[in-house]
């Protein structure tokens, strides 16, 4: 019995390890894809749509654990950040991205958490508009944190913003059309395996 029991809850924490691992690497891989924009000392990444995703895919709990071995992967020094920012480990969370770092596991774990399924039987797929708040949800957390940071650095909101949200709200519409698209299709199949 006790056997069966061990088993078990390995085949349970396999695929949830090896989930955790992969947004880790999901949201890594997407922060490679960088575009510096003139004026601000932040890029336009893919990064954002990566931590959606990983939340969304894997729920609350598992999307904010993926999001903090990927922070803690880049503060031990790991090339997992974005390379247009030059710096390195921990420093990157005390410079001008790092609030949108520090977000990522909150922002993953809000989606993740709007996009469970309730309590109802037979509910087990998010309507659109469930994973669209929560898609939206997530992504002003993630500027919130982002214009929290730069605020902090520039000592001025307004100029704050027009760092860290007003060039990248055009993308960021695009990123939720994906992420909502991606989501809505794919969140029930890939939970129900977790």
């Amino acid at each position: 019995m006790e056997r069966a029991i061990a088993l078990t809850e390995r085949s349970v924490t396999l695929p949830r390890v090896t989930a955790i691992i992969l947004g880790a690497v999901l949201v890594a891989a997407a922060a490679q894809v960088a575009v510096p924009l003139p004026g601000t000392p932040v890029p336009m990444t893919l990064q954002p749509l990566a931590v959606l995703l990983v939340g969304g895919l894997l729920g609350a709990r598992l999307g904010a654990a993926s999001m903090v071995l990927y922070l803690a992967l880049g503060i031990a020094g790991l090339p997992v950040f974005t390379p247009t920012v030059p710096l390195f480990g921990i420093a990157r969370l005390l410079g001008p991205t790092g609030g949108y770092l520090l977000a990522y596991p909150v922002a993953s774990f809000a989606v993740g958490a709007l996009l469970t399924p309730g309590r109802r039987p037979g509910v087990t797929t998010p309507s659109w508009a469930r994973v669209a708040m929560g898609v939206l949800a997530g992504l002003v957390l993630i500027h919130l944190g982002g214009l929290a940071q730069l605020l902090i650095l520039t000592g001025d909101l307004s100029g704050a913003a027009r760092l860290g949200t007003l060039p990248f709200l055009l993308g960021d519409l695009a990123k939720v059309a994906v992420a909502v698209a991606v989501l809505t299709k794919l969140t029930p199949a890939v939970r129900a395996r977790l």
